[in-house]
């Protein structure tokens, strides 16, 4: 089952469900959009609105999260391309959830920012809170995967002291999701296959079989000390193949399009312009 969150010719947000290429309404959108619980998905499996085609609809990012989480280094051919040590535990960042944007919403790229680079991540979105939460409990809490793109301002995040992630990621528009949320549930999380494109050029396809941390290890991880809210969003990580560590290096430019596909979810897609 998959959910998605669209605007109205009104600009009203709403929920749906996704049936191939129709979308079935399921009501207004709450503040915090599409949230993964059981009550969330029961919710789409009721809808009974509206039925309209998925080509006359604008989609919105499906979720509004409070925390949206990213993994550093989480595939070991993307630690190995950026010359890094393989972590022996999660190198967690942060990423403003006012970056996020949705399918086919352009991607701005800042004038300042000379090395903007592309990133595909598997993300999950959780539909239970959970504290400290042991192996079990984490994969319960697990209720959606989503599409995100950690656009990445390599300037502002290697070329200034102390390395500035968390900026150099939450630029306006850095944080494009979607197209939907796709129900966990029957998803094998060690083996959701991710393929990132640019311009009609394959630069990224692996699976999360080559993450260095699980889906699982990650709540884990991250819930020790912190409480990880339903509706919680994290980024497992990028695989091998940026545009930064290419050579010569491969930066988003003008005219670019960026399709992100996730198996079982769908394709993020989103153009490039520059900041005029």
């Amino acid at each position: 089952m998959k959910a998605v969150r669209y605007a109205t010719a009104n600009g009203e947000a709403r929920l749906g469900r996704l049936d191939g290429e129709t979308v079935v309404d399921a009501g207004a959108a709450p503040p915090d959009g599409f949230v993964p619980s059981d009550e969330g998905w029961e919710r789409i499996a009721a809808a009974s609105g509206d039925s309209m085609p998925l080509a006359g609809l604008r989609l919105l990012h499906p979720t509004v999260p409070r925390s949206l989480i990213p993994i550093g280094l989480n595939y070991r051919d993307h630690a190995e391309e950026s010359d890094l040590e393989i972590p022996p535990v999660p190198v967690v960042f942060a990423k403003f959830p006012s970056a996020l944007i949705g399918p086919e919403e352009p991607i701005v790229v800042p004038r300042e920012e000379t090395r903007p680079d592309y990133e595909g991540e598997v993300a999950v979105v959780l539909g239970r809170t959970v504290y400290r939460a042991s192996p079990d409990a984490a994969r319960a809490a697990v209720g959606g995967i989503t599409c995100l793109h950690d656009v990445s301002g390599r300037r502002a995040q290697l070329e200034t002291p102390l390395r500035q992630f968390t900026l150099g990621k939450s630029f306006d528009t850095f944080s494009p999701m979607g197209p939907c949320v796709a129900s966990a549930g029957d998803m094998d999380l060690e083996s959701i296959g991710i393929r990132t494109v640019v311009s009609g050029e394959t630069m990224q396809d692996s699976t999360t079989a080559n993450l260095i941390f699980s889906i699982v290890e990650l709540i884990v991880y991250c819930s020790a000390g912190v409480t990880l809210e339903a509706g919680t969003v994290i980024a497992t990580g990028t695989p091998g193949g940026v545009g930064d560590s290419r050579v010569p290096p491969r930066y988003l430019r003008e005219g670019d399009v960026v399709e992100i596909t996730v198996n079982g979810v769908g394709t993020l897609r989103n153009p490039v312009t520059l900041e005029r």
